[in-house]
């Protein structure tokens, strides 16, 4: 069970990246007065929670009445992060995330970042959406669901304090070094995405 929460824990990291949030969510707050920006951070990850466990706890049947299998599912998602991987080596999420970023913060009645861009698509968007239906199909049994679970919580927490202390955060490890571990992570996400698609590949021919 423990694996299945590092497992589960390293992928909700990669996908959500609390780190490369930070400096989005300070951009699009710098000139609001801090109990305004601890109110959208706070409200930013209690909105994306709320949609990553809709589709952690109730994904599976969706599915089901879609008629789609989850080996297909599985495959579809690993390839999808697979792509978000090839973003993140190749700095092109970074990239897309800031031009979103800029284009909310020119709009002028934009001034409530919580549900988009924050929540939707930035911390609840296709990646962690797929992680979340995809790792709760390995789990096997209430003890596994709930360590997934657990782990994207305490992702969602991180990724709340990361908001909490954008400023300072960005101060402390400046652009340089959060291009190196947002590498570095799309690396670890490629590896994880290529499980995802083997296992979808073994289940569908039995392997």
């Amino acid at each position: 069970m423990s694996e299945l929460f590092f497992s589960a824990f390293v992928t909700f990291f990669v996908v959500i990246d609390p780190p490369g949030c930070a400096p989005i969510f300070a951009g699009l707050t710098s000139g609001a007065d801090a109990a305004h920006r601890r109110s959208m951070a706070l409200r930013s990850v209690a909105i994306a929670a709320a949609i990553l466990l809709f589709f952690a706890l109730l994904g599976e049947d969706l599915l089901e009445k879609l008629g789609i299998t989850l080996a297909a599912f599985r495959i579809a998602g690993g390839i999808m992060l697979f792509l978000i991987a090839l973003e993140m080596v190749f700095e092109r999420r970074t990239a897309r995330r800031e031009h979103r970023a800029q284009e909310v913060s020119a709009s002028p009645e934009a001034e409530d970042i919580s549900v988009f861009p924050m929540a939707i698509p930035m911390i609840a968007g296709p990646g962690s959406i797929a992680s979340a239906m995809l790792l709760m199909a390995r789990s096997d049994g209430l003890a596994e669901s709930l360590a997934v679970i657990a782990a994207l919580g305490a992702i969602l927490l991180l990724t709340l304090v990361a908001l909490l202390a954008a400023g300072p955060l960005m101060r402390l490890i400046g652009h340089k070094v959060e291009a190196m571990i947002t590498r570095l992570l799309g690396v670890i996400l490629a590896a994880l995405a290529a499980q995802f698609v083997i296992d979808g590949i073994g289940v569908s021919f039995n392997v």
